[in-house]
């Protein structure tokens, strides 16, 4: 991974341990995927808490590509991840702008897909993922930012399970930054 500094190392150590401890469930399980696992994960405890979400926060800074302005996601996995991440580049004097999108359009007021500023066509989007199983959900909502004319690049997600998604968003000419693979939890 390259130049990380010491902080990141320690940042990700405390973070893999909060994962751990209040995400990594082990036991039988059907994903969203359909797919069955004997493994588990549920971030939110984790990024729905001050410490996790800052933490996480820090981390996709430090792993997001510099000249992307703009992060994503998918709501309501990617929301608190959007949310930490614009205020953390905003107390480090740093412009970031976020948008949620939406699992279906509005059926009223504007019918909007996406949340968030408007922002110019081409726009550079970063794609923010807790989990990524096959990629399947992330997928959707790169296709919804490509619809409204916004380049992506690049997914940062807390777990890659290592079940197919790193190669399906591959295949959309999107690369995978993950802090964590299934293999840090076994």
């Amino acid at each position: 991974m390259g130049n990380f500094s010491e902080k990141y190392h320690l940042n990700k150590a405390k973070l893999l341990k909060q994962l751990i401890e209040k995400s990594y469930k082990k036991g039988n399980f059907t994903l969203s995927s359909g797919k069955k696992s004997s493994h588990y994960f549920n971030c939110k405890p984790v990024s729905l808490n001050g410490e996790g979400l800052n933490l996480i926060s820090d981390l996709f800074l430090e792993l997001k590509a510099s000249r992307s302005q703009v992060v994503a996601g998918l709501t309501l996995g990617a929301d608190p991840l959007v949310s930490g991440l614009i205020v953390k580049a905003a107390s480090q004097g740093l412009e970031l702008n976020g948008l949620i999108i939406r699992k279906e359009i509005k059926k009223y007021g504007t019918k909007a897909g996406i949340e968030g500023p408007k922002l110019e066509e081409g726009t550079l989007v970063t794609v923010l993922e807790d989990v990524v199983t096959t990629a399947g959900s992330v997928i959707k909502a790169i296709k919804k930012l490509r619809e409204n004319n916004y380049v992506v690049e690049e997914v940062l997600s807390i777990v890659d399970r290592q079940e197919g998604g790193l190669k399906a968003l591959e295949d959309e000419n999107v690369k995978l930054k993950s802090l964590f693979t299934i293999k840090d939890f076994l």
